[in-house]
């Protein structure tokens, strides 16, 4: 059985299953005057959702973007972007790795409190609220999220629902156990809401591994190895199962996913075997037979190819206790 329980997967739903983030960082930003932030925080994938006023944002070597309340802006990449009233402002705050707030010149400066629900409502016509999640650089994103991303994609309000309530808001700016948790699935969350609003805006381009999942060859292999991924799966017993040859599943397969079919089925087990591996109480040979794997040493050595980590190097790391 899958063990992520997605027999069915639609294609949104395959890119995004693996978004997860630990150690997330909100900021809120409610200037006035002339201000501008410049992110060196190096987050492959950060968030801004403006509540109320107007801000711009530069991402580098980019043109300034203009957001109105309601717009979520996506940055992908990692690279620096100003966020500012307007367009040329030079920024007079730093945001640096693990949400440290420094001036240009690296001096420390004290992180802006997150305010009270008050803040909501603009006490004045002009006044801004905008807030900021960052994804940690450690985070688990995938990669095939990234590649397909812009650097910059903007989600106008007409579009897709603003992600942010006034009772969103509440929880983020309550210091409370469980807080960063709670931060976490949020950001998990709205990430997923605005790209979700993204993919499916009119009039966007539709991407080949997009089309993979109504492909009359290459969505019922996919069904195939979402709905059994342990089973010992090879390219002629899934030709066979879907009615094609060898050769034309392959091609079709690497044409529209991007990857060969095995490729493919390998890196879906392993993404897998990660989610099983936040249950302390499965042992990795456990993880093993569910996703696939002959047995711990093989899915050890092919984790550790993927990610970088071993199991159990993955798996201190992400179920130790957040501060």
């Amino acid at each position: 059985m899958d063990p992520s329980g997605l027999t069915g997967v639609d294609p949104l739903t395959g890119l995004l299953n693996g978004v997860r983030t630990s150690g997330s960082v909100f900021h809120q930003s409610s200037p006035t005057g002339s201000w501008a932030a410049r992110f060196e925080d190096g987050s492959p994938l950060a968030l801004a959702v403006l509540v109320h006023g107007s801000v711009w944002i530069t991402p580098e070597g980019g043109a300034p973007v203009r957001l109105d309340p309601g717009d979520v802006a996506v940055l992908c990449g990692g690279a620096p972007y100003v966020i500012a009233d307007a367009p040329g402002t030079e920024p007079d705050v730093v945001i640096r790795a693990g949400g440290r707030c420094t001036t240009p010149q690296g001096e420390e400066l004290l992180p802006a409190r997150m305010p009270d629900t008050d803040a909501w409502t603009a006490a004045e016509p002009d006044r801004t609220l905008l807030i900021n999640g960052l994804y940690t650089v450690d985070s688990g994103t995938p990669g095939r999220l990234l590649s397909v991303l812009p650097p910059l994609a903007v989600i106008e309000a007409s579009v897709g629902t603003c992600p942010v309530s006034h009772s969103t808001f509440a929880e983020i700016t309550r210091e409370e156990p469980g807080q960063q948790i709670l931060l976490d699935r949020t950001l998990d969350l709205l990430l997923i809401t605005a790209l979700r609003a993204w993919f499916t805006r009119p009039g966007a381009q539709i991407p080949t591994w997009y089309r993979a999942h109504s492909d009359p060859v290459v969505a019922p292999a996919l069904r195939l190895l979402h709905a059994d991924p342990a089973h010992p799966w090879t390219l002629p017993a899934l030709a066979a199962k879907t009615g094609v040859s060898r050769a034309h599943l392959a091609r079709r397969f690497n044409a529209l996913v991007g990857q060969p079919p095995m490729t493919y089925l390998r890196r879906r087990r392993l993404a897998l075997a990660a989610d099983l591996l936040h249950e302390p109480d499965t042992t990795l040979a456990v993880v093993a037979d569910r996703v696939g794997f002959a047995n711990a040493f093989a899915l050890s050595t092919a984790f550790k190819k993927e990610h970088g980590v071993s199991p159990s190097e993955y798996r201190r790391h992400e179920t130790r206790p957040k501060t």
